[in-house]
């Protein structure tokens, strides 16, 4: 009993330390990025450094499981989960944080869940019964996870405009002008893609575990092969691949690359292992803790505000988020005796 509620503990303190940790790196990402930094380096290096880190791990302890053939089709899930999750995701995500702020960069990926439901249940791979509670809660979360991201992308992009000075002294001022931020529109857009690649992906990566069942394999993989596709990427847009800062020198460069890449493999065998302990709904939990520490670094930092308008939509999205969670583990705990509706427990694609 006393080991159970320590390891309850380590875990519950580690998924609280990791939204720190996703806030932090979000502030971060957008100073660095403020300072003229490209978003495509930061994907390269970064995303390299991920497998320089992760590779000895996943050689020690899953060299055991790793397929004996290697498949094309195999090759062709890992390259589009290279490509997908690595460099669209991450590119789109750090120009989403550029354009609009680290809150809403930490909050957009909470509809994830609701739009991995929306995709599979398209591609009929989540059944769907609009008699079963569960299926009703898990559409109603959906729905206001999205109503919730659009609100919080309109309300941070409508921005104010004062009245003019002179009207003061007479007897009725106009109304202020409601205007529209291009940037953060463009931004919120941006986040919305990334999220919805980020949901592609994860159903993709279920897929492909079944073939390769080394999830810290597949990660240093996709990591090497996103840098090279990143950098790609990079020289055609930019006829040139940018392998220094404007303030920072190669050599560190490289360490902060390295300590990034450090930070990110420990906290995704942290989640691994705690997603292997606790299962998907108590990780998921956690996940709007990084948001509200996003919120109040950015304000002492950097000086960002959010709007009312925009705090509502972040309720409302993670209000759509736990109605999803409920309803998934509700289905998980379900036993054959007290079904409401037909679905498979051991369904690894929402889990």
């Amino acid at each position: 009993m006393e080991g159970r509620m320590v390891e309850d503990l380590s875990i519950i303190g580690g998924l609280i330390g990791m939204q720190f940790v996703y806030a932090g790196n979000a502030v971060l990402l957008s100073y660095l990025m403020s300072l003229g930094l490209n978003s495509l380096t930061i994907v390269i290096f970064c995303s390299f450094a991920t497998f320089l880190v992760l590779l000895p791990f996943a050689s020690y302890y899953e060299r055991s499981i790793w397929p004996k053939k290697f498949r094309f089709k195999l090759f062709i899930q890992i390259l589009l989960l290279s490509f997908g999750g690595v460099t669209l995701f991450q590119s789109l995500i750090l120009k989403g944080i550029n354009l609009t702020s680290p809150a809403l960069g930490t909050a957009m990926p909470n509809i994830a869940p609701g739009l991995i439901f929306i995709i599979a249940w398209t591609l009929r791979l989540e059944k769907v019964d609009l008699s079963c509670t569960y299926s009703k809660a898990k559409i109603i979360g959906t729905l206001l996870c999205v109503f919730g991201a659009l609100t919080m992308s309109l309300m941070s992009s409508i921005s104010i405009s004062a009245p003019n000075k002179e009207t003061t002294f007479q007897l009725s001022s106009p109304p202020p002008d409601v205007l529209l931020d291009k940037h953060k529109i463009i931004g919120c857009l941006y986040l919305l893609a990334a999220v919805f690649i980020f949901s592609s992906s994860i159903i993709l990566q279920a897929f492909t575990l079944g073939d390769f069942p080394a999830p810290m394999s597949l990660c240093a993989i996709t990591s090497l092969f996103g840098a090279f596709m990143t950098a790609t990427a990079q020289l055609l847009q930019d006829h040139e691949l940018k392998t220094s800062w404007p303030f920072l020198s190669v050599g560190e460069v490289i360490a902060y690359s390295l300590l990034a890449g450090s930070v990110s493999g420990i906290c995704l065998s942290f989640h691994c292992w705690a997603l292997k302990k606790r299962g998907p709904v108590l990780v998921s939990m956690f996940s709007p803790i990084g948001t509200l520490c996003s919120v109040i670094l950015s304000y002492f930092t950097l000086g960002d505000t959010i709007t009312i308008g925009s705090f509502a939509g972040m309720i409302l999205m993670f209000s759509g988020l736990y109605f999803v969670l409920w309803a998934k583990g509700k289905e998980g705990y379900a036993t054959k005796h007290d079904l409401e509706c037909e679905f498979d427990a051991e369904r690894p694609l929402l889990t």
